[in-house]
């Protein structure tokens, strides 16, 4: 168990049956009335975001997060298909839990794939991606009065923002956390 005052950003948790990871976390300690322990948290099953909160010192089931390396297949109907680089089992995840996470990934790309006692629970992205830009509108020479940038398509079909000089067929790198441009590819 995990006294609350304890608790960090990245850890894991078993509350009432639900698995959260911490997000942020906020003690609050007057001296009219005991420590507070505030919590936001998502949860990893639904990917809602919640605000959980404990007393000073009271206990917290850690949830141990279990991660396996597996590569992307394809897209069936309604679900992505991942096999188990070691075993080479194969899963499916429904696509409808997998909505961000598909912006970022191509086939036969090896993800991190979460799971709590043998449920699975979602991908872990990396920070960055790097990605190839399909589409992209010509850039308009003095167009600079705003913002110097454009539209571009990538790959797995996830829309960007990039700056004028990036062109069709190049890479780039993408952030994962807000989908947005990050730096061309080395």
């Amino acid at each position: 168990m995990i006294q609350s005052n304890d608790l960090k950003p990245g850890q894991t948790i078993n509350v009432n049956g639900d698995i959260y990871v911490v997000l942020d976390i906020s003690q609050n300690k007057t001296a009219r009335s005991a420590m507070v322990v505030k919590a936001k948290v998502r949860n990893l099953r639904t990917g809602s975001n919640v605000e959980l909160s404990w007393g000073g010192g009271e206990k917290v089931e850690p949830a141990m997060i279990e991660k396996k390396e597996m590569q992307y297949l394809y897209d069936t109907d309604d679900a992505m298909v991942f096999m188990d680089n070691e075993t080479y089992d194969q899963i499916e995840i429904p696509m409808d839990r997998l909505k961000w996470e598909k912006q970022f990934i191509k086939p036969e790309d090896n993800v991190n794939i979460s799971s709590y006692e043998g449920e699975i629970l979602g991908v872990i992205l990396p920070d960055k991606v790097t990605l190839k830009v399909v589409e992209c509108e010509p850039a308009v020479k003095g167009d600079t009065a705003t913002s110097a940038s454009k539209n571009a398509v990538l790959e797995t079909g996830l829309e960007v923002k990039v700056p004028l000089f990036i062109n069709q067929d190049e890479m780039i790198v993408v952030n994962t956390n807000d989908g947005k441009y990050s730096g061309r590819a080395k």
